[in-house]
């Protein structure tokens, strides 16, 4: 991101990047991007997410959107959400993202990036470098978006929990399947904390790609899972949410 600002003067114009400030500073890099990526992609296609180690930028991230309308929801639904034990303050960004200035024409490259350019080929993309960037597979980066059929869906922890020998009845536990390895409680936290009546979430360490999460009562888990079936932590993998069996 070219010279990236955001502290301070006027307002900036609506765009599709939008800057976050007042994140947890204890958060990991790495982390910190998949868990923004697990937030925000439910507002529309994320292009890519940047943030830094340097002192200059802790508490800060910059996620760029496709299109305005993904980055206005997101500052609209999304403004004071708790998120690591913080409130986040979300504005528009003030300064273009390499991969819109690339689209658009303006990108202008820069000296003191010059090192880092001399990579060449193995960055010929910097869409699939930022993708890759933030835990995202670049061959899946044409289908983002797409939903696979179930039986493409590539699950971890074995095709016999894939599909519940038969329907669980309502209830306020909800089975989650088909979750990334790197997914984490908090994850899935700051996902389905959004619904009201949420309690917890459970995962088993020693099953990989699936979770349960609880709510009050089964009206209060059913809001939830209409809500977030089919959300993509990343986009091979769709959730698949039933209720759990009791």
């Amino acid at each position: 991101m070219s010279d990236i600002v955001n502290a301070g003067g006027d307002e900036a114009p609506k765009n599709v990047t939008i800057y976050i400030n007042n994140l947890n500073e204890k958060i990991k890099i790495e982390k910190l991007k998949k868990s923004l990526v697990a937030v925000f992609s439910q507002f529309g296609k994320i292009l890519e997410v940047l943030a830094f180690k340097t002192l200059k930028h802790k508490g800060q991230a910059w996620v760029v959107f496709e299109n305005v309308s993904s980055a206005s929801d997101a500052i609209r639904q999304m403004q004071g959400f708790p998120f690591y034990d913080k409130p986040m303050r979300i504005q528009y960004a003030k300064t273009k993202s390499d991969v819109i200035a690339k689209a658009d024409g303006t990108f202008v490259p820069r000296e003191r990036r010059k090192r880092h350019d001399d990579k060449g080929k193995k960055r010929k993309d910097q869409h699939d470098a930022n993708l890759a960037g933030v835990g995202i597979n670049p061959a899946y980066a044409g289908a983002y978006g797409a939903t696979p059929a179930l039986s493409q869906i590539p699950y971890p922890g074995g095709a016999k929990f894939m599909v519940p020998e038969a329907p669980a009845p309502p209830n306020n536990i909800l089975f989650i399947q088909n979750l990334p390895n790197e997914t984490t409680p908090m994850m899935l936290q700051m996902l389905f904390l959004q619904y009201p009546g949420f309690k917890e979430v459970r995962m088993v360490e020693t099953k990989p790609g699936i979770a349960f999460v609880e709510y009050g009562d089964e009206m209060q888990s059913t809001v939830a899972m209409q809500a977030l079936q089919s959300f993509k932590i990343t986009p091979q993998n769709p959730m698949l949410i039933t209720y759990a069996k009791k």
